[in-house]
């Protein structure tokens, strides 16, 4: 998952993300349940397989030069990820929350005897990571960083968000390092724009991984820029 600017502007935002259906695997499929910690894959190893998350959530990060770490992405439930760099993957993945995740094999996918539905599936899923990435890079370079954040709160409740009365909860099983290192930001300014927030009425936390949105027009609102 990465935060994008595209659809901030229309209505979806203010409403939860349908669910999305997934199909039993087929036999050249492999579905497995990881638990949290493990990792899928780490940079330059072979990529065999691109994985469909069915449940859970990904970390998906990579180590600069100066040693500081980048978080590139999050998989969340509907997300495809592994997609290599030539025969390699270019980022190192792990499992943030236990992940039930089907794995495809790429020589299937690439020789074309796999399910179509499938391979239809996977290129949608690797355009809107493309389309979606140019957005998040967009993001970096335009928005404060009280923006990003109310940003990301606003696509993590769209994707995975759940109705309650009036008001939408959802799961944040990363931690604020986690969100720092994807937004481009210090610890600290993500827990100070956390509590902003909180005092504006506009989340509640009811614990450090559970938030409960109050006012979606507010967050909406908080997430966009002035320019």
């Amino acid at each position: 998952m990465y935060v994008t600017l595209s659809s901030e502007s229309t209505a979806a935002n203010q409403t939860l993300a349908p669910s999305l259906v997934f199909q039993a695997p087929a036999p050249q499929q492999q579905q497995r349940s990881y638990a949290t910690g493990t990792h899928l894959f780490h940079e330059g190893d072979t990529a065999n397989h691109v994985y469909e998350v069915k449940t859970g959530v990904l970390r998906l990060t990579r180590v600069l030069e100066n040693g500081r770490r980048q978080v590139i992405a999050f998989g969340l439930p509907g997300d495809i990820i592994g997609f290599p760099n030539g025969d390699a993957h270019h980022t190192d993945c792990d499992v943030v929350a236990t992940a039930e995740i089907v794995a495809h094999r790429r020589s299937t996918l690439e020789t074309g005897a796999g399910d179509p539905e499938t391979h239809q599936r996977l290129l949608h899923a690797a355009l809107r990571e493309i389309s979606a990435m140019q957005d998040h890079f967009m993001m970096l370079a335009r928005k404060s960083a009280s923006e990003k954040v109310a940003s990301f709160l606003l696509a993590i409740s769209n994707r995975t968000g759940s109705p309650r009365g009036n008001f939408t909860t959802f799961s944040l099983p990363m931690s604020r390092a986690d969100i720092a290192d994807f937004l481009g930001l210090t610890v600290e300014t993500v827990s100070r724009t956390f509590s902003i927030l909180r005092k504006d009425g506009i989340i509640s936390l009811e614990t450090p991984q559970t938030v409960l949105v109050l006012d979606m027009e507010a967050l909406l609102d908080a997430s966009q820029t002035d320019d």
